[in-house]
């Protein structure tokens, strides 16, 4: 019989957001049969394609790699699998073009993706400049800004099913007439609340950002250009932007349109909310992602990655995220079209950090680089073999003609895409893992999570090392309350405070070779943030965005420690802070 352990910050988590309830608000599930509700319906897609295939074995293998916290689905799937929603995916795109009926068409598919609790991503480049005419009507524009601001407030009075408040990710191109406005506007930080924002830059305009040359901002609506501007000196509004308020982010455009895998449908112009999951207009993306901590072994003396029973684990996500496409109920009809056309997925990571420390590998060290390429670079070969395993089972994506795998010899997969790294927030806390790829917060920390609930963590390894080591004392528990470092705590072994290094003890740009070092294995795109302190200046956020971009990352998004008023992670003991 399968057993399930769970910490208890997970099962408040579970409590508050995932499981069943009752017409009365009370929780009507226990965490086994939430996984087991999953499980089962998620394994009857197979049914879909063999009326005869031994569907209770998938069901016991996606329930083993859940309950043993090895692998987790999406949010959405979580909560809502074998449900009356049956929304599955995390990720959607919506198109918005440059009319009032395009516009708030698109409120309103935002307004049901959002009930049915998923997130969205928009690029508002399409739209006409403030002051610019309006024929039909002999007015003038209001831009791009104004109508975010529509989508802002619509996000703000739509409840995520119930369980999760919308997000959204704004893109303008940095070629818009109005791109000042955009980076400005969230310096203000009652601004567009529901909003991640990132500029779309182009490698035109990186060049010439290094070169010191101008470049031409272009009317949308006419194709013309409206006056040109001095590239660096945008390029540094947008890093004096992000050193205040953490945003806007960038995306690296055309690099993302290289790895389209479908550019006969057309060109990407956004992302999912956390940037990690560039899609087509009316697109959406289920995630998975693999808890690396619980895949050790032990051999000897010496820790290991258990590279066996990874294989497994890859190959189940993959057929689990295939059959998620196909019991999904889409929000709107497009979206189903050409989901299910292209069939994208993300299988990531998650437990990264932690997987470091068990094995004795500093973070910020080559070593942790190399071990970051090597694993990711195992999980896509694998992925994608066991894609192409399907695609000879079910048959290939739909839209493969035209596709970048039409070639002579090329693969013939199942799926589009099938890595992404993901930010695994509250599934990192349902797994008690470290979240993604990133290097732990603090040793300890509150994490608020879902409308304000605040969870204190202290890290299960460096409890389990401080009592084996016997430093763990009245002083150091004060210690590692009251900072989000111990690299000051003498008490602790230098190499124990090595292993347990945290986001700020990190130099910035070794945050972005980390996020490259993963990219470079990944299909989709990498969610990392970019730590800085508070004593960070500017020009060490330049630094960094350019070498995100010369290392090949997607995106980077920096958040300088203090810079936003409400923080998700924060030391044990803000007095302290």
């Amino acid at each position: 019989m399968m057993s399930l352990h769970l910490s208890k910050n997970a099962l408040i988590v579970l409590r508050k957001r995932y499981l069943k309830k009752d017409s009365r608000g009370r929780v009507a599930e226990t965490p086994m049969e939430m996984f087991a509700r999953v499980a089962g319906n998620i394994a009857s897609a197979d049914l879909l394609y063999n009326p005869r295939a031994d569907v209770e074995s998938t069901r016991q293998a996606f329930l083993r790699i859940m309950t043993q916290l090895n692998f987790l689905p999406n949010s959405p799937t979580l909560m809502n699998a074998g449900r009356e929603t049956q929304q599955l995916s995390a990720c959607f795109v919506l198109p918005v073009e440059d009319s009032l009926v395009s516009i708030f068409e698109a409120v309103k598919q935002t307004a049901l993706i959002h009930q049915s609790g998923g997130g969205t991503g928009f690029s508002f480049s399409r739209l006409r400049p403030r002051n610019d005419r309006v024929l039909s009507t002999s007015g003038i524009a209001s831009g791009p800004v104004s109508f975010m601001r529509v989508f802002n407030m619509a996000t703000e009075v739509i409840k995520q099913g119930g369980t999760r408040r919308g997000a959204n990710m704004g893109i303008l191109r940095v070629d818009h007439p109005d791109i000042v406005e955009f980076i400005k506007v969230k310096q203000n930080s009652f601004e567009l609340t529901n909003f991640n924002l990132s500029v779309a830059v182009t490698d035109e305009f990186m060049r010439a950002v290094e070169s010191g040359k101008d470049y031409a901002l272009i009317n949308p609506r006419t194709g013309q250009q409206v006056k040109r501007v001095r590239a660096s000196k945008l390029f540094d509004l947008i890093v004096e932007s992000a050193w205040r308020s953490g945003e806007p982010g960038l995306i690296f455009l055309d690099r993302i349109n290289r790895d389209n895998p479908t550019p006969r449908l057309g060109a990407i112009e956004a992302t999912n909310p956390c940037g990690e999951q560039p899609l087509l207009p009316y697109e959406s993306c289920n995630l998975g992602s693999i808890n690396l901590a619980r895949l050790l072994d032990r051999k000897g003396k010496k820790v290991v990655l258990d590279e066996k029973k990874l294989a497994e684990v890859i190959r189940l996500g993959i057929r689990f995220l295939d059959n998620v496409i196909d019991l999904n109920h889409y929000p709107l009809p497009p979206i189903e079209q050409i989901t299910k056309g292209n069939r994208k997925i993300g299988l990531g990571v998650m437990g990264f950090a932690d997987l470091l420390i068990e094995m004795g590998i500093p973070y910020e060290s080559q070593e942790a680089l190399d071990m970051a390429e090597r694993i990711m670079k195992f999980i896509q070969q694998r992925a994608w073999e066991h894609s192409e395993e399907l695609a000879k089972e079910r048959g290939g994506f739909p839209n493969f003609a035209g596709s970048v795998f039409d070639r002579p010899g090329g693969r013939h997969p199942r799926n589009a895409t099938t890595t992404t790294i993901a930010p695994t927030g509250t599934l990192s806390i349902i797994a008690h893992c470290s979240s993604g790829i990133e290097p732990l917060y603090a040793v300890s920390y509150v994490r608020t999570a879902m409308d304000k609930v605040r969870l204190v963590e202290t890290h299960p390894l460096f409890l389990k090392m401080a009592k084996r080591y016997k430093f763990w004392n009245r002083k150091v528990i004060k210690a590692i309350t009251a900072s989000e470092s111990i690299q000051e705590i003498r008490e602790i072994p230098k190499d124990i405070r090595e292993l347990f290094v945290t986001a700020h003890d990190i130099h910035p740009e070794f945050h972005a070779r980390m996020q490259a070092a993963f990219q470079r294995y990944t299909d989709n795109a990498v969610s990392k943030t970019v730590n800085f302190p508070t004593t960070a200046k500017p020009q060490d956020v330049r630094s960094a965005f350019l070498l995100a971009y010369r290392e090949g990352c997607k995106g980077i998004t920096i958040y300088r420690s203090g810079s936003r008023e409400h923080q998700i992670l924060a030391c044990t003991d803000p007095q302290y802070c």
